[in-house]
Protein backbone atom coordinates (compact mmCIF):
# COMPACT_ATOMS: atom_id res chain seq x y z
CA UNK A 1 0.00 0.00 0.00
CA UNK A 2 1.12 3.25 -1.02
CA UNK A 3 0.11 7.03 -0.68
CA UNK A 4 0.94 7.35 -4.62
CA UNK A 5 -2.67 5.94 -4.80
CA UNK A 6 -4.41 8.64 -2.94
CA UNK A 7 -1.85 10.96 -4.77
CA UNK A 8 -3.21 9.68 -8.27
CA UNK A 9 -6.25 10.01 -7.72
CA UNK A 10 -6.02 14.05 -6.99
CA UNK A 11 -4.09 15.04 -9.56
CA UNK A 12 -3.00 18.61 -9.97
CA UNK A 13 -5.68 19.72 -12.20
CA UNK A 14 -8.33 17.76 -9.85
CA UNK A 15 -7.18 19.95 -6.79
CA UNK A 16 -7.04 23.44 -8.93
CA UNK A 17 -10.42 22.61 -10.38
CA UNK A 18 -12.01 22.09 -7.15
CA UNK A 19 -10.63 24.69 -5.05
CA UNK A 20 -10.92 27.07 -7.89
CA UNK A 21 -14.88 25.98 -8.05
CA UNK A 22 -15.32 26.81 -4.24
CA UNK A 23 -17.51 29.63 -3.21
CA UNK A 24 -17.93 31.31 -0.07
CA UNK A 25 -20.84 29.05 1.02
CA UNK A 26 -18.73 25.99 0.51
CA UNK A 27 -16.41 27.30 2.89
CA UNK A 28 -19.13 28.30 5.68
CA UNK A 29 -20.24 24.90 4.91
CA UNK A 30 -16.92 23.04 5.50
CA UNK A 31 -16.29 25.52 8.56
CA UNK A 32 -19.04 23.99 10.22
CA UNK A 33 -18.75 20.51 10.03
CA UNK A 34 -17.27 18.37 12.55
CA UNK A 35 -15.33 16.02 9.98
CA UNK A 36 -14.47 17.80 6.77
CA UNK A 37 -13.83 16.00 3.44
CA UNK A 38 -10.87 16.36 0.77
CA UNK A 39 -13.50 18.80 -1.17
CA UNK A 40 -14.01 21.26 2.25
CA UNK A 41 -10.13 21.43 2.28
CA UNK A 42 -10.15 22.13 -1.55
CA UNK A 43 -12.76 24.72 -0.06
CA UNK A 44 -10.64 25.72 2.56
CA UNK A 45 -7.83 26.49 0.58
CA UNK A 46 -9.64 28.80 -2.27
CA UNK A 47 -9.48 32.09 -3.01
CA UNK A 48 -13.03 32.02 -1.33
CA UNK A 49 -11.93 31.53 2.05
CA UNK A 50 -9.90 34.73 2.56
CA UNK A 51 -12.96 36.24 3.54
CA UNK A 52 -13.43 33.85 6.06
CA UNK A 53 -9.89 33.91 7.82
CA UNK A 54 -11.61 35.07 11.10
CA UNK A 55 -14.37 32.08 11.84
CA UNK A 56 -11.75 29.38 10.48
CA UNK A 57 -8.89 31.13 12.99
CA UNK A 58 -11.45 30.49 15.87
CA UNK A 59 -12.49 27.07 14.96
CA UNK A 60 -8.29 26.24 14.40
CA UNK A 61 -8.28 27.52 17.91
CA UNK A 62 -11.28 25.58 19.99
CA UNK A 63 -10.42 22.15 18.15
CA UNK A 64 -6.21 22.41 18.60
CA UNK A 65 -7.65 23.75 22.67
CA UNK A 66 -10.00 20.77 22.62
CA UNK A 67 -7.08 18.34 21.32
CA UNK A 68 -3.97 19.31 22.49
CA UNK A 69 -4.76 21.80 25.49
CA UNK A 70 -2.72 25.56 26.02
CA UNK A 71 0.91 23.50 25.83
CA UNK A 72 3.55 23.86 22.99
CA UNK A 73 6.51 21.40 23.10
CA UNK A 74 9.76 22.72 22.66
CA UNK A 75 12.82 21.02 21.02
CA UNK A 76 16.07 21.88 19.26
CA UNK A 77 17.73 20.33 16.15
CA UNK A 78 21.74 18.63 16.24
CA UNK A 79 22.90 18.61 12.43
CA UNK A 80 25.28 16.02 12.46
CA UNK A 81 26.54 16.55 9.33
CA UNK A 82 26.98 18.63 6.58
CA UNK A 83 28.04 16.35 3.67
CA UNK A 84 25.22 15.78 1.28
CA UNK A 85 25.83 14.02 -1.75
CA UNK A 86 22.48 15.46 -3.92
CA UNK A 87 21.77 17.87 -6.05
CA UNK A 88 18.72 19.95 -4.77
CA UNK A 89 19.07 23.46 -6.26
CA UNK A 90 17.18 24.87 -3.43
CA UNK A 91 19.56 24.14 -0.62
CA UNK A 92 22.64 25.65 0.63
CA UNK A 93 24.07 22.32 1.29
CA UNK A 94 23.71 20.82 -2.51
CA UNK A 95 27.08 20.18 -3.89
CA UNK A 96 26.41 22.69 -6.61
CA UNK A 97 25.27 25.27 -4.98
CA UNK A 98 28.73 27.34 -4.47
CA UNK A 99 29.48 27.38 -0.79
CA UNK A 100 32.85 27.00 -0.10
CA UNK A 101 32.13 27.04 3.89
CA UNK A 102 33.24 23.73 5.79
CA UNK A 103 31.65 20.78 5.37
CA UNK A 104 31.95 18.09 8.32
CA UNK A 105 30.42 15.42 10.23
CA UNK A 106 30.37 15.49 13.92
CA UNK A 107 32.25 12.85 15.69
CA UNK A 108 30.77 10.70 18.89
CA UNK A 109 32.71 13.05 20.86
CA UNK A 110 31.29 16.42 19.17
CA UNK A 111 27.59 15.10 19.29
CA UNK A 112 27.32 14.05 22.57
CA UNK A 113 29.14 18.09 23.43
CA UNK A 114 26.36 19.50 21.56
CA UNK A 115 24.00 17.44 23.47
CA UNK A 116 25.40 18.24 26.87
CA UNK A 117 24.91 22.04 26.14
CA UNK A 118 21.65 21.59 24.60
CA UNK A 119 20.18 19.81 27.82
CA UNK A 120 21.62 22.17 29.97
CA UNK A 121 19.34 24.53 28.39
CA UNK A 122 16.11 22.61 29.28
CA UNK A 123 15.61 20.80 25.86
CA UNK A 124 14.31 17.12 26.84
CA UNK A 125 13.46 16.71 22.73
CA UNK A 126 15.86 16.41 19.69
CA UNK A 127 15.94 16.63 16.04
CA UNK A 128 18.79 15.08 14.43
CA UNK A 129 19.61 15.92 10.94
CA UNK A 130 22.14 15.17 8.16
CA UNK A 131 22.47 16.22 4.46
CA UNK A 132 21.46 13.40 1.73
CA UNK A 133 25.02 11.37 2.06
CA UNK A 134 24.03 7.95 3.34
CA UNK A 135 28.27 7.12 2.48
CA UNK A 136 29.32 9.85 4.38
CA UNK A 137 26.82 9.24 7.27
CA UNK A 138 25.42 5.18 7.02
CA UNK A 139 22.79 4.72 9.06
CA UNK A 140 24.60 2.64 11.62
CA UNK A 141 26.32 6.02 12.59
CA UNK A 142 23.03 7.77 12.69
CA UNK A 143 21.91 4.83 14.91
CA UNK A 144 24.88 5.45 17.22
CA UNK A 145 24.08 9.31 17.07
CA UNK A 146 20.73 8.33 18.27
CA UNK A 147 22.21 6.44 21.04
CA UNK A 148 24.22 8.86 22.14
CA UNK A 149 21.07 11.48 22.15
CA UNK A 150 18.98 9.54 24.15
CA UNK A 151 21.24 9.55 26.75
CA UNK A 152 20.54 13.15 27.14
CA UNK A 153 16.82 13.54 26.30
CA UNK A 154 13.73 11.03 26.06
CA UNK A 155 12.50 12.17 22.77
CA UNK A 156 14.63 11.70 19.89
CA UNK A 157 13.90 12.06 15.93
CA UNK A 158 15.58 12.13 13.07
CA UNK A 159 15.19 13.94 9.58
CA UNK A 160 17.77 12.72 7.28
CA UNK A 161 17.27 10.83 3.57
CA UNK A 162 15.31 8.29 3.23
CA UNK A 163 15.62 4.66 5.09
CA UNK A 164 14.72 1.14 4.74
CA UNK A 165 12.61 -0.54 6.90
CA UNK A 166 15.08 -2.40 8.29
CA UNK A 167 17.30 0.73 9.11
CA UNK A 168 14.59 2.65 10.82
CA UNK A 169 13.90 -0.47 12.85
CA UNK A 170 17.48 -0.49 13.68
CA UNK A 171 17.44 3.44 15.55
CA UNK A 172 14.18 2.64 17.10
CA UNK A 173 15.53 -0.12 19.03
CA UNK A 174 18.02 2.09 19.60
CA UNK A 175 15.61 4.73 21.33
CA UNK A 176 14.39 6.59 18.33
CA UNK A 177 11.08 8.09 18.62
CA UNK A 178 10.35 10.42 15.28
CA UNK A 179 11.06 10.67 11.91
CA UNK A 180 10.72 14.23 9.91
CA UNK A 181 10.91 13.71 6.27
CA UNK A 182 9.74 16.54 3.89
CA UNK A 183 8.57 15.31 0.25
CA UNK A 184 9.74 18.81 -0.37
CA UNK A 185 6.87 18.57 -3.39
CA UNK A 186 4.53 16.17 -4.11
CA UNK A 187 4.61 17.24 -7.54
CA UNK A 188 6.71 14.89 -9.47
CA UNK A 189 7.62 17.15 -12.55
CA UNK A 190 8.43 19.82 -10.40
CA UNK A 191 10.38 17.01 -7.50
CA UNK A 192 12.56 15.92 -10.85
CA UNK A 193 13.32 19.62 -11.99
CA UNK A 194 14.83 20.43 -8.20
CA UNK A 195 16.50 17.04 -7.27
CA UNK A 196 19.42 16.62 -9.81
CA UNK A 197 21.41 13.66 -8.11
CA UNK A 198 22.00 11.36 -5.48
CA UNK A 199 19.08 8.68 -4.22
CA UNK A 200 17.02 12.02 -3.46
CA UNK A 201 15.77 11.32 -7.06
CA UNK A 202 13.98 8.11 -6.30
CA UNK A 203 10.66 10.01 -5.67
CA UNK A 204 8.52 7.15 -5.13
CA UNK A 205 11.04 5.51 -2.21
CA UNK A 206 10.83 8.99 -0.16
CA UNK A 207 7.44 9.03 -0.81
CA UNK A 208 6.83 6.11 0.68
CA UNK A 209 9.50 6.63 3.36
CA UNK A 210 7.38 7.51 6.17
CA UNK A 211 5.30 4.19 5.84
CA UNK A 212 8.21 2.46 6.34
CA UNK A 213 9.13 4.29 9.75
CA UNK A 214 5.53 3.86 10.73
CA UNK A 215 5.73 -0.15 10.07
CA UNK A 216 9.26 0.17 12.06
CA UNK A 217 7.53 1.35 15.04
CA UNK A 218 8.46 5.24 14.78
CA UNK A 219 6.17 6.76 17.61
CA UNK A 220 6.00 9.95 15.63
CA UNK A 221 5.74 10.59 11.91
CA UNK A 222 5.47 14.53 10.54
CA UNK A 223 4.93 14.97 6.84
CA UNK A 224 5.50 18.22 5.01
CA UNK A 225 6.26 20.48 1.81
CA UNK A 226 8.77 22.73 0.83
CA UNK A 227 6.39 25.81 0.08
CA UNK A 228 7.55 27.60 -2.81
CA UNK A 229 8.80 25.17 -5.00
CA UNK A 230 5.39 24.82 -6.42
CA UNK A 231 1.81 25.88 -6.51
CA UNK A 232 1.33 26.08 -2.36
CA UNK A 233 -2.04 25.47 -1.95
CA UNK A 234 -1.95 22.22 -4.06
CA UNK A 235 1.22 20.59 -2.15
CA UNK A 236 -0.63 22.07 1.17
CA UNK A 237 -3.80 19.80 0.03
CA UNK A 238 -1.27 16.76 -1.12
CA UNK A 239 0.30 17.53 2.25
CA UNK A 240 -2.95 16.93 4.32
CA UNK A 241 -4.17 13.89 2.51
CA UNK A 242 -0.93 12.22 3.11
CA UNK A 243 -1.16 13.34 6.90
CA UNK A 244 -4.64 12.11 6.96
CA UNK A 245 -3.28 8.55 5.16
CA UNK A 246 -0.45 7.99 7.42
CA UNK A 247 -3.10 8.75 10.77
CA UNK A 248 -4.93 5.71 9.12
CA UNK A 249 -2.30 3.17 8.25
CA UNK A 250 -0.16 3.91 10.78
CA UNK A 251 -2.42 4.41 13.49
CA UNK A 252 -0.29 3.89 16.35
CA UNK A 253 1.48 6.71 15.10
CA UNK A 254 1.46 10.52 16.07
CA UNK A 255 1.02 12.54 12.65
CA UNK A 256 2.31 16.46 12.23
CA UNK A 257 2.47 18.71 9.91
CA UNK A 258 4.95 21.13 9.17
CA UNK A 259 5.23 24.81 6.95
CA UNK A 260 8.87 25.35 6.03
CA UNK A 261 8.51 27.94 3.74
CA UNK A 262 11.46 28.71 1.16
CA UNK A 263 13.11 32.23 1.82
CA UNK A 264 16.63 32.28 2.03
CA UNK A 265 18.35 30.47 -1.18
CA UNK A 266 21.27 29.74 -3.31
CA UNK A 267 22.30 32.50 -6.09
CA UNK A 268 21.51 29.81 -8.37
CA UNK A 269 17.94 29.71 -7.27
CA UNK A 270 14.75 31.67 -7.97
CA UNK A 271 12.07 30.84 -5.67
CA UNK A 272 8.93 30.41 -8.36
CA UNK A 273 6.12 30.33 -6.13
CA UNK A 274 6.70 32.89 -3.37
CA UNK A 275 4.37 32.55 -0.33
CA UNK A 276 3.17 35.45 1.75
CA UNK A 277 2.03 35.67 5.13
CA UNK A 278 -1.34 35.15 4.60
CA UNK A 279 -1.42 32.14 2.23
CA UNK A 280 0.95 30.53 4.99
CA UNK A 281 -2.06 31.36 7.84
CA UNK A 282 -4.65 30.37 5.73
CA UNK A 283 -2.65 27.12 5.10
CA UNK A 284 -2.22 26.54 8.42
CA UNK A 285 -5.71 26.84 9.56
CA UNK A 286 -7.13 24.87 6.27
CA UNK A 287 -4.89 21.94 7.71
CA UNK A 288 -5.62 21.96 11.35
CA UNK A 289 -9.77 22.17 10.16
CA UNK A 290 -8.98 19.08 7.83
CA UNK A 291 -6.82 17.47 10.71
CA UNK A 292 -7.75 18.28 14.17
CA UNK A 293 -5.67 15.56 16.03
CA UNK A 294 -2.61 16.37 13.96
CA UNK A 295 0.53 18.22 15.60
CA UNK A 296 1.24 21.44 13.80
CA UNK A 297 5.11 22.82 13.91
CA UNK A 298 6.34 26.40 12.54
CA UNK A 299 10.46 26.59 12.75
CA UNK A 300 12.77 29.08 13.51
CA UNK A 301 12.47 29.88 9.38
CA UNK A 302 9.89 32.72 10.37
CA UNK A 303 10.86 35.95 11.98
CA UNK A 304 9.50 36.31 15.50
CA UNK A 305 6.45 38.46 15.54
CA UNK A 306 5.12 35.92 12.94
CA UNK A 307 5.47 33.16 14.59
CA UNK A 308 4.36 34.55 18.32
CA UNK A 309 0.97 35.49 16.11
CA UNK A 310 0.49 32.00 15.18
CA UNK A 311 0.51 30.28 18.41
CA UNK A 312 -2.90 30.69 19.00
CA UNK A 313 -4.03 29.36 15.57
CA UNK A 314 -3.23 26.05 15.68
CA UNK A 315 0.57 25.38 16.54
CA UNK A 316 1.38 22.63 19.07
CA UNK A 317 5.54 22.72 18.42
CA UNK A 318 8.14 25.08 18.19
CA UNK A 319 12.07 24.82 18.00
CA UNK A 320 14.52 27.52 19.19
CA UNK A 321 17.72 28.47 20.19
CA UNK A 322 18.34 26.69 16.43
CA UNK A 323 21.46 26.80 14.80
CA UNK A 324 21.58 24.89 10.85
CA UNK A 325 25.35 24.53 11.63
CA UNK A 326 27.25 20.73 12.88
CA UNK A 327 28.76 21.92 15.91
CA UNK A 328 26.62 25.15 15.70
CA UNK A 329 26.31 24.75 19.76
CA UNK A 330 29.61 24.09 21.45
CA UNK A 331 31.95 22.66 19.28
CA UNK A 332 32.56 24.41 15.87
CA UNK A 333 30.85 27.99 16.12
CA UNK A 334 30.29 29.66 13.17
CA UNK A 335 32.64 27.59 10.86
CA UNK A 336 30.68 25.15 9.26
CA UNK A 337 28.47 25.69 6.07
CA UNK A 338 24.62 26.09 7.29
CA UNK A 339 21.81 24.57 5.39
CA UNK A 340 19.16 27.92 5.74
CA UNK A 341 19.33 31.06 7.76
CA UNK A 342 17.55 31.27 11.13
CA UNK A 343 15.13 34.15 11.08
CA UNK A 344 14.22 33.25 14.80
CA UNK A 345 17.50 34.07 16.73
CA UNK A 346 16.17 34.18 20.08
CA UNK A 347 16.83 32.06 23.20
CA UNK A 348 14.75 29.29 24.12
CA UNK A 349 14.20 31.37 27.02
CA UNK A 350 13.14 33.79 25.45
CA UNK A 351 10.84 32.10 22.96
CA UNK A 352 9.54 29.96 26.10
CA UNK A 353 8.13 33.49 27.49
CA UNK A 354 6.85 34.64 24.45
CA UNK A 355 4.45 31.42 24.10
CA UNK A 356 3.72 31.75 28.43
CA UNK A 357 2.86 35.99 27.18
CA UNK A 358 -0.10 34.47 24.80
CA UNK A 359 -1.22 32.00 27.89
CA UNK A 360 0.55 28.52 26.37
CA UNK A 361 2.86 26.78 28.48
CA UNK A 362 6.31 25.57 26.90
CA UNK A 363 6.23 21.70 27.67
CA UNK A 364 10.12 20.63 27.05
CA UNK A 365 8.07 17.23 27.60
CA UNK A 366 5.24 15.12 26.67
CA UNK A 367 5.76 11.60 26.91
CA UNK A 368 7.53 9.16 29.05
CA UNK A 369 8.45 5.64 27.90
CA UNK A 370 7.23 4.40 31.05
CA UNK A 371 3.80 5.07 30.21
CA UNK A 372 4.35 2.12 27.83
CA UNK A 373 6.10 -0.10 29.90
CA UNK A 374 8.97 0.68 27.74
CA UNK A 375 12.48 1.23 29.48
CA UNK A 376 14.39 4.48 28.21
CA UNK A 377 15.52 7.96 29.30
CA UNK A 378 13.04 9.37 31.90
CA UNK A 379 10.85 5.96 32.16
CA UNK A 380 9.19 5.81 35.33
CA UNK A 381 10.77 3.10 37.76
Amino acid sequence: MSFLTELEAWPAERVRACIEAATVDDVDRAIAREERTPHDLCALLSTAALERLEPMAQEAHRLTRRHFGRVIKMYVPIYISNVCGADCTYCGYAVRSGNKEKRLTLTEAETRRECEVLAAQGFQSLLLLTGEARQAVPPGQIADAVSIAHEYFPSVSIEVYSLSEDDYRLMVDRGLEGVTLYMETYDKATYEKVHLKGEKMDYLFRLDALDRAGRAGARRLGVGALLGLFDSHIDAFWTAMHARYLQRTCWQSEVSISFPRLQHTPERFSIPRLVSNQDLVQLMLASRLFLPEAGITISTRERPPFRDRLIPLGVTMMSAGSSTRPGGYATHGEDTLEQFEVEDTRTPAEVAAAIRSFGYEPVWKDYDYGFAGVAGTGSIS
